[in-house]
């Protein structure tokens, strides 16, 4: 099983074309190895980077994600999909705030 510690991050505000980089963070609370498979998210403006190594038991690791936002003026609400082998499931990741227009 999974234990995601961080599984929403606001960033509160930006100016449009930053980039906002958040490591949600997770640990292995089972007894075998955790595997990420695959990470995806809702909008191509949004790229997660997954652990390329199983995640022993008891160990802590995270999910980088790196959202751009340029073009993404207004309120932003992404979500990041994880597949793994954990039972349950990972918890869908969200990240959220406002970009604001470029002065």
């Amino acid at each position: 099983s999974v234990q995601v510690i961080d599984s929403i991050y606001n960033f509160g505000s930006v100016t449009e074309g930053e980039k906002v980089t958040y490591n949600f963070r997770f640990k292995n609370s089972g007894t075998k190895p955790l595997i990420i498979t695959n990470t995806s998210a809702s909008c191509g403006c949004t790229v997660p980077e997954k652990p390329e190594r199983p995640i022993l038991p008891g160990e802590s690791s995270f999910i980088k994600v790196v959202f751009n936002s340029k073009g993404k003026v207004g309120h932003n609400e992404k979500t990041i999909t994880v597949i793994s082998n954990a039972n349950p499931a990972f918890i869908p990741l969200l990240l959220k705030g406002e970009v604001v227009a470029a002065k």
